[in-house]
């Protein structure tokens, strides 16, 4: 009768020992999987579409030598706030491209430029795509915005045709009158005219030309999205290379050994 409980008290034993190998469970974690922590979320601040940004353009552009495809260069001019924060700040860079140049014509057609933005760089490298338009030539008397799309169209030179034609058939009128009197002064004035409307043909409109300094005026046409810790991230410090301060020595040249 001994035997029989003695066994049973192993057996109990047995199942209820634990090696040191083997991991402890309990209810609450087996069959489940730990979950790694999520990757925090960046912020971002969302610029909305219609916000205007000065620029001041940083070469000259001018339809009589730009091409559709060359590039424009832009730095604004004043900061951008939103939620009392800066979120393009001054000295920011613009990059753009002209889309389509159109010259003045020798009869009529005004010359136009259309010019796009495309790309924004903060002071510390961080990058954005950019949709932006010209939205206005601030002071400028002798250029207009043509469309939404910004287009810039040069002034009319009827007014400079008038007065070219008017002032050649006056100088026609002096020499014909001192030539041969009244009839002549008619005369005169005549072919005057006549060659100031020949030069009103033969020349060309007045060109769009922006110099380098001017302040234009940009407008998003879509949302600008920003990730607010490239925003706050410090530009990379460029390290000096140090420069050696150890005076180079004259190599001393040793002749070959004489093998004769």
């Amino acid at each position: 009768m001994r035997l029989p409980g003695i066994l049973l008290l192993a057996t109990g034993l047995a199942a209820g020992y634990q090696g040191p190998d083997e991991p402890a469970t309990s209810p609450q974690t087996t069959g489940q999987k730990q979950e790694a922590p999520a990757e925090e979320m960046p912020v971002r601040i969302v610029v909305p579409a219609g916000t205007k940004v000065p620029l001041v353009l940083k070469h000259a552009v001018s339809t009589k030598s730009a091409r559709p495809g060359d590039g424009v260069y832009l730095e604004t001019t004043f900061p951008v706030t939103q939620n009392d924060r800066v979120v393009i700040p001054a000295g920011t860079y613009v990059q753009g491209e002209i889309t389509s140049v159109k010259r003045s014509g020798r009869v009529k057609g005004r010359a136009e430029l259309l010019l796009h933005f495309t790309t924004l760089i903060y002071p510390n490298g961080y990058t954005v795509k950019l949709p932006g338009a010209l939205d206005s030539v601030p002071g400028s008397e002798d250029k207009t915005i043509k469309d939404d799309e910004g287009t810039i169209q040069a002034e009319g030179s009827k007014g400079r045709d008038v007065k070219t034609a008017a002032g050649t058939a006056a100088t026609g009128a002096v020499i014909g009158g001192v030539a041969a009197g009244g009839k002549g002064a008619g005369i005169g004035a005549g072919v005057g005219g006549a060659a100031g409307v020949l030069i009103g043909l033969f020349s060309r409109g007045n060109e769009v030309r922006l110099e380098s300094g001017t302040a234009v005026e940009m407008v998003l046409q879509r949302d600008l999205v920003l990730e607010e810790r490239r925003l706050d991230k410090p530009a990379r410090e460029l390290v000096p290379v140090k420069q050696s301060d150890r005076r180079l020595e004259k190599p001393v040249l040793t002749p070959p050994p004489d093998t004769h």
